[in-house]
């Protein structure tokens, strides 16, 4: 089974833990939600110089 990283970034930004999201998808780990949050943000660097 897979989580995409907008489905942990729908979570986080829906209220949800850390901790929650981890016990809902045990197969995930602190190390993934950080990576997602990081590619959004390298995303939204990416998306900002392209539209500069």
């Amino acid at each position: 089974m897979r989580i995409t990283v907008y489905d942990v970034l729908e979570s986080l930004a829906a209220g949800m833990s850390h901790q929650q999201i981890l016990d809902d998808f045990p197969y995930l780990t602190e190390a993934d939600i950080l990576a997602c949050l990081s590619y959004a943000a390298d995303r939204e660097k990416l998306l900002m110089v392209v539209e500069a």
